[in-house]
């Protein structure tokens, strides 16, 4: 294992992350696609040194990309996870030390098994990874894919899985940050940038969005959302969409998202090109790469990383069938380390203006000494607010599922029963035991669901709302202490 450890280490890092969209049975020309981006990142130049990959499901097209790969990316590992694997993968130049698969607490609802995220078992996949000899020449790399956004934000009715999921993420990576490694957070976050998540994430972790860094006035969703409408901006065209906005997905050169006669044209093999100035109102940015290190300061030393270039990359289309790799474009990113520390930004760029309902950052000094003292009380509060909502409901589904479930058993029971009746009609007698049978089968699932999968929902969400409790408890208290120290001085 020595002999693998890098003698020296490097002064910048490739970083590159893609949602290959690997759904089997499901994703259109999955094999040749997969394939194809094994193909494309090998002949990268220059190529990248960390590659997180989001819905790569099976291991098959794992190893056809590792194998495409591994003489720039000798090191990887496919992540388990749910029922069906948590499609993560991560591939680096150096070795990984160690690595762990993190499952979300609360990842989506087994009714909506049309929507599969919680029978993937989304989670976040981490690789410590050593780059060079010294002791802080680790850098510990958090692949995700957080629960997809169903409706618009505030009524998201799985905002409150969200949140819980960015906070999960945000404690791995602010934990990292304070053992004095490197922190790359990288995958398909499901969020804009003007979402809760996004900016919660920023907060409670000492991390930078990696384009935000470099496009500190890039749109906050797509052209066609409320809150980037009120920045009274033009409708972007495709290539500033690009180059610009940053917008990995929706967008006008991804052929996935066009419409139905333009993707048969391309079928037929004719190769459709799209105008760089067209109009793309719905391209919006759901990738991301964190990155950040040192902690907060003055308890840590101050970050020595820093963002040098952030693009979209894999906008390529396949040699053969002229579709886009995937639905999704990746991100790449490079950042550089320098020899002394800096500290923050002088373009506040994580603190994009965003919806009503996002957190609000301390404006005290309190954030230098506590990661949890970043946001305000009220914050919390909205947090456990939209907690208790989503409790509630909870609650009174699981009350009809078990009123079902009692229900079914006493129905089955009657239906039974009539089936003594029926004498020579015997077709009565099948009908009843049908029914019995479909309605005990129906509330035996609602029994499972309200009693098993509810029940452990809840504790899930008593224990997230403790936490955020918890974190504001300290935030009031290191106001207070804060405050306290202010009138001492004031007096002295």
């Amino acid at each position: 294992m020595s002999s693998s450890i890098p003698p020296e280490a490097p002064g910048n890092i490739r970083i590159l992350t893609l949602n290959c969209w690997g759904l089997k049975y499901i994703a259109k020309y999955r094999h040749e696609r997969m394939s194809e981006i094994g193909r494309q990142l090998a002949l990268a130049s220059p190529p990248p040194e960390i590659v997180g990959l989001q819905e790569c499901w099976t291991h098959r097209d794992f190893e056809s990309i590792r194998e495409q790969t591994k003489h720039l990316l000798p090191y990887g590992k496919f992540y388990y996870g749910g029922i069906f694997g948590a499609g993560l993968a991560i591939l680096s130049k150096w070795p990984i030390e160690e690595s762990s698969m993190f499952g979300y607490p609360l990842n989506g609802r087994p009714t909506a098994f049309f929507r599969g995220d919680w029978f993937v078992g989304k989670g976040v996949a981490s690789a410590r990874i050593r780059f060079g000899p010294g002791t802080a020449d680790v850098a510990e790399v958090f692949c995700t894919h957080l629960h997809a956004p169903y409706e618009r934000e505030p009524n998201d009715s799985y905002i409150c899985h969200r949140t819980a999921q960015a906070w999960e993420i945000s404690k791995l990576m602010r934990g990292a940050a304070e053992r004095g490694h490197l922190v790359i957070g990288l995958g398909d976050f499901n969020m804009l940038p003007s979402s809760f998540a996004h900016r919660l994430i920023t907060a409670q972790s000492p991390v930078r969005d990696a384009w935000r860094e470099i496009h500190p006035d890039s749109s906050l969703a797509a052209a066609i959302d409320p809150v980037e409408k009120a920045r009274n901006r033009p409708v972007p065209t495709a290539e500033f969409n690009l180059s610009e906005n940053g917008a990995t997905c929706d967008g006008s050169f991804n052929t996935w998202r066009w419409s139905e006669n333009m993707r048969k044209r391309l079928a037929k093999g004719e190769d459709i090109v799209i105008d760089k100035d067209t109009p793309d109102p719905r391209g919006k940015r759901l990738d991301y790469i964190f990155v950040g290190d040192g902690g907060y300061p003055p308890a840590f030393p101050p970050s020595r990383w820093s963002v040098e270039s952030v693009e979209v990359s894999m906008t390529q289309r396949h040699p053969t069938l002229l579709c886009s790799l995937s639905d999704h474009f990746a991100v790449e990113a490079v950042i550089t380390r320098s020899s002394t520390g800096h500290g923050e930004s002088d373009s506040d760029s994580d603190a994009a203006p965003g919806s009503a309902n996002s957190p609000t950052l301390h404006t005290t000094s309190s954030k230098q000494v506590s990661p949890n003292a970043a946001l305000s009380p009220e914050t919390y509060d909205h947090i456990i607010g939209m907690t208790h909502k989503y409790v509630d409901r909870e609650r009174s589904q699981r009350r009809w599922r078990m009123a079902h479930f009692i229900a079914s058993i006493v129905i089955s029971i009657g239906c039974m029963v009539g089936v003594w009746w029926v004498g020579n009609r015997t077709y009565i007698g099948f009908l009843l035991i049908l029914i019995s049978t479909l309605n005990f089968a129906a509330g035996v699932l609602d029994g499972l669901i309200g009693g098993l999968f509810m029940s452990s929902e809840l504790r899930a969400l008593k224990e997230f709302e403790w936490e955020v409790r918890n974190a504001q408890r300290l935030v009031i208290a290191t106001e207070g202490s804060f405050s306290a120290k202010v009138e001492d001085d004031q007096k002295d």
